[in-house]
């Protein structure tokens, strides 16, 4: 059965951006070689990487550019531009990303359906307003949060007050060198 896994980093004090869409200072305090590899470790097993219309229309310009000017990830671009992606919007017309697929309705019944189809792990990125659905009809099989050494004072938290109550463990954490820290928890 494929898993659903939130992937993000947040700041300490819980803020996964800025008070403006795409405003991520702090990624750059937490990325590095392990990060990298993290990140390269996790596209290797996605089969689908699961994004709402912000978060798909911010890293569908970032990537699609980073392949074309071979901008310093270039394994990572790579796997993002190949990867099936599975866009969850009610306003999108369509999608232009390679490999991308618009669904319009029903994300948690067709997220559902798709993790009986296979074995591998399906990715949300970002995505704060498709997360919420999610972690409301209890989807998500694992979290994978990274956390910035930074209290940012302001921003979009990504749990936002309302969310359903969630008992979970602790799988791992690994301490990175540059002082951010990643936590993975399963539900």
């Amino acid at each position: 059965m494929r898993k659903l896994i939130m992937w993000n980093i947040i700041t300490l004090d819980g803020y996964f951006e800025g008070n403006k869409n795409w405003e991520l200072p702090f990624h750059e305090l937490v990325w590095g070689e392990e990060l990298e590899k993290l990140s390269l470790e996790q596209l290797h097993s996605a089969d689908y990487l699961v994004f709402g219309r912000v978060t798909y229309e911010g890293m569908a310009a970032y990537w699609t550019k980073a392949l074309e000017e071979n901008i310093e990830q270039g394994e990572i671009a790579e796997l993002m531009n190949k990867i099936p992606k599975l866009v969850f919007s009610k306003t999108l017309k369509s999608v232009e990303w390679n490999n991308s697929t618009l669904i319009k309705e029903n994300a948690s019944a067709e997220i559902s359906k798709l993790k009986s189809q296979g074995n591998g792990d399906m990715y949300v990125f970002g995505s704060a307003n498709l997360s919420e659905t999610f972690i409301n009809d209890n989807l998500f099989d694992e979290y994978r949060i990274g956390i910035a050494p930074v209290i940012l004072g302001s921003g979009r938290p990504l749990f936002s007050q309302g969310i359903s109550s969630i008992n979970l463990s602790l799988i791992s954490t690994q301490q990175l060198s540059n002082g951010g820290v990643v936590l993975k928890f399963k539900k």
